[in-house]
């Protein structure tokens, strides 16, 4: 894990996606991170050492969704596929598919595996599968502020973790899409699905693949803004939290009552003519029920003056 100093930062975009505003200064005090995604070795190390059942793994329950189709309620999990040919990009089942038996261990489905992937970020997790690892790993899932705190690495109003520029000097800076999305994939960073973790350059904390790879669970729920109220310079808020869950429904759909969390730091499916959000201001909101192949996530531990140490054997990467 990596040490993350305490600070006041200007949180949220007043430039991007209506849901990044407005830009407001929060505290937020020191802490660990864990220094890249969970990744497939580390999950499985996990189940092993519990036997743990992942959300994917398990058949939906018709009580708890009433107008399913009977044959839908299989186990299984979001797979993006992408078309051949163009489509609109405002509607997302032309390029997702809810795929049976796809699951962490299946990445694309029935007969897909993750040998040679056991340093890429583990997909198809949930929330309460990402909850579940971090209680047995004795640590919590980020605050959205936390997590984009740590995304920033120490940079105050730059666009991407980085700087500036996207491709500084043309240099690909994080594992996102390059091309026409969701059909055309130029593969300039070198990767058409995940990499592994670290494969591009730390921030300047020294933290790993917080912008694009995979997207990444934090504990708050979400709200369409961040709160209006500008605070005054002696009431800043200190590790301000999300809404509570009553209010993180989607207001476009009312009969479906599924809570949601903030996701931060976008995927390998970002792009720039339709999801600019591998920045670390960005954020999207993510029913609790769904997990995909582009969903994975990072621990961190509040306790300032841990050392990093269990049972003698170091935890720092």
């Amino acid at each position: 894990m990596i040490p993350i100093p305490g600070g006041t930062f200007a949180m949220g975009s007043d430039k991007h996606y209506p849901e990044e505003a407005p830009v407001h200064r929060v505290k937020v005090s020191a802490f660990w991170i864990d220094k890249a995604p969970v990744t497939n070795a580390q999950f499985d190390a996990f189940v092993r050492a519990t036997g743990y059942v992942t959300f994917a793994e398990i058949a939906p329950r018709a009580e708890d969704y009433p107008n399913a189709l009977p044959h839908m309620l299989q186990p299984g999990s979001m797979v993006f596929s992408p078309p051949r040919r163009p489509v609109d990009l405002r509607d997302w089942s032309q390029w997702w598919e809810f795929r049976f038996g796809a699951d962490w261990r299946h990445p694309y489905g029935p007969g897909s595996s993750i040998e040679g992937l056991d340093d890429h970020p583990v997909v198809h997790v949930a929330l309460q599968d990402a909850e579940a690892y971090a209680k047995w790993a004795g640590k919590s899932l980020p605050s959205e502020a936390e997590w984009e705190f740590a995304a920033r690495g120490g940079l105050e109003g730059t666009e991407f973790a980085w700087g500036d520029e996207l491709n500084p000097g043309g240099r690909q800076m994080a594992n996102t899409w390059q091309g026409e999305f969701p059909r055309e994939n130029l593969v300039l960073d070198g990767y058409e699905r995940t990499s592994p973790v670290g494969a591009f350059p730390a921030n300047g904390f020294g933290v790993c693949d917080m912008i694009g790879n995979v997207w990444e669970w934090t504990g708050d729920w979400y709200a369409p803004r961040h709160p209006d109220d500008a605070p005054k310079p002696c009431c800043i808020p200190k590790n301000p939290r999300g809404p509570s869950a009553e209010r993180s429904f989607d207001p476009q759909q009312p009969m479906v009552r599924i809570p949601r969390k903030v996701v931060k730091g976008g995927s390998h499916l970002c792009a720039p003519n339709y999801c600019r959000r591998y920045r670390p201001a960005a954020r999207h909101a993510q029913p609790i029920d769904t997990s995909t192949s582009h969903i994975g996530f990072r621990c961190v531990r509040r306790d300032e003056n841990w050392t990093g140490l269990r049972g003698g054997a170091s935890q720092m990467a």
